[in-house]
């Protein structure tokens, strides 16, 4: 999803994926990047594989690479968080027609720590159209909050746009403190889109108390 400065304070979420009907549109660069980086990472998870998508829209960057994968996306859960009934009711009709069993759907709040409660910990987290539509305040804290969501090892893809006041050094530097550890970060020169991939070696939190009834980010728009 865009950054808020680049929305009304109204944005319709269903009517926003249109773009992606233009190939050459910067939405569809950003979402071919997002799922080859989806790619890379889940080649890196042998065996059963735990995938969690906050803010997912209606799911086209995981659901999409899982659609390739044929026999082998069965080994991959997928939960999906999202509040829109269309994109919801887009991503259901989606999963029916390409086979794929293994993803559920949820109508929660990602902004509330309680939503994550039967989805984490994961091996793969997407965080995409999540921090450029929230305060900077809750762009930290929500990252503060990621170890909670993530298997040792885990990889964490992000988006944001680099739109003047920058924020993606403050992310890079937030995320290491937080004990991610860049793979990668994607900033093509004519877009102002970027894609960052990390892997978690910090330390687990106490998976006891990880999960309670706080809000962690409120969407600008």
């Amino acid at each position: 999803m865009p950054s808020a400065a680049e929305t009304n304070p109204r944005t319709d979420w269903d009517a926003w994926h249109s773009d992606y009907a233009d190939a050459g549109s910067a939405l569809s660069a950003r979402l071919a990047i997002v799922q080859q980086q989806i790619r890379t990472a889940l080649a890196t998870v042998p065996g059963r594989c735990s995938v969690l998508s906050a803010c997912a829209g209606d799911g086209r960057d995981i659901l999409g690479v899982l659609a390739e994968l044929g026999n082998d996306a069965s080994r991959i859960q997928v939960t999906l968080l999202e509040t829109d009934p269309r994109n919801l009711e887009r991503a259901a009709r989606f999963c029916q027609q390409a086979g794929l069993s293994g993803v559920r759907l949820r109508d929660h709040d990602a902004g509330l720590a309680s939503s994550y409660a039967d989805a984490a910990p994961a091996d793969l987290v997407l965080m995409c159209g999540v921090f450029g539509n929230v305060s900077d305040a809750d762009v930290r804290r929500l990252i503060e909050f990621l170890p909670r969501l993530c298997r040792p090892g885990a990889t964490l893809i992000w988006t944001r746009s680099r739109r003047s006041p920058d924020l993606t050094p403050r992310i890079r530097g937030w995320l290491a403190d937080s004990g991610f550890t860049e793979r990668s970060f994607t900033a093509p020169p004519d877009v102002l889109f970027s894609v960052g991939a990390h892997r978690f070696d910090g330390q687990v939190p106490d998976q006891a108390a990880q999960l309670l009834d706080e809000r962690l980010f409120s969407f600008l728009n």
